[in-house]
């Protein structure tokens, strides 16, 4: 069964979108994108 004072107690907001957004934004997140840019700049010699 729920405690639901507990389940309150536990409760976290989730974040607006614009917060989400700010949020991804301050991640250093490295995509396919940037790999691929560094094996080439790697393969050419370019490091």
């Amino acid at each position: 069964m729920l405690d639901f004072e507990e389940e309150l107690k536990r409760f976290r907001p989730s974040l607006e979108v614009g917060e989400v957004e700010d949020a991804i934004r301050r991640e250093d997140i490295t995509d396919m994108t940037d790999l691929m840019v560094e094996l080439l700049k790697d393969r050419d010699g370019q490091i």
